[in-house]
């Protein structure tokens, strides 16, 4: 009986780490939301990192969080690092490139729970009455990060953030406009 357990345990284990060694290497979530307001209207709320920690999901889940800005206001070289007391873990995300009115780039670096490094880019298309603000995030996903990927999806998990940070988003730029 014993035998027949052990080997049922390394069979699921091989399985899991075969499954995983054949997974993609990358990550890729993307969301997106129309906001009746003028690109304009919403790029500063992402442009500048403390207007967005206003309506960013991953800081207002963990009202105990610790942070801290550096350099510019906005734009390339702003950076938030983070500490959180819950699920937020530990890191930085960092505006590294932007077109006015169009586009911001972030790097997001997670040191806790599990490292991590994420390029973020928020892009702002205008239509007739609106713009279409489309948050996509993309990463390198490490072996460990492969195994929980077969356990949890990510694109759900990670996906409902943003679309609770959009509508967030979609809340202020509409009420100021």
């Amino acid at each position: 009986m014993f035998e027949l357990i052990t080997l049922a345990v390394l069979s699921v284990t091989g399985g899991i780490l075969v499954a995983a060694s054949l997974a993609p290497d990358t990550c890729r979530i993307q969301r997106s939301a129309r906001i009746k307001a003028a690109p304009e209207n919403i790029y500063p709320l992402i442009n500048d990192l403390r207007a967005f920690n206003r309506w960013n999901p991953f800081a207002r889940k963990d009202p105990h969080m610790q942070g801290s800005y550096q350099g510019p206001v906005q734009g390339p070289g702003a950076i938030y690092d983070f500490k959180g007391s819950g699920h937020s873990g530990e890191g930085s995300i960092e505006i590294v490139g932007h077109k006015q009115a169009a586009e911001v780039t972030m790097q997001l670096t997670m040191r806790k729970p599990m490292k991590a490094q994420n390029l973020i880019v928020f892009s702002l298309k205008p239509t007739e009455d609106a713009t279409e603000v489309t948050w996509l995030m993309q990463g390198k996903v490490p072996f460990v990060g492969k195994i929980l990927h077969l356990l949890f999806s990510m694109d759900k998990m990670v996906g409902r953030d943003f679309e609770s940070g959009l509508a967030d988003l979609k809340a202020i730029a509409e009420q100021t406009t």
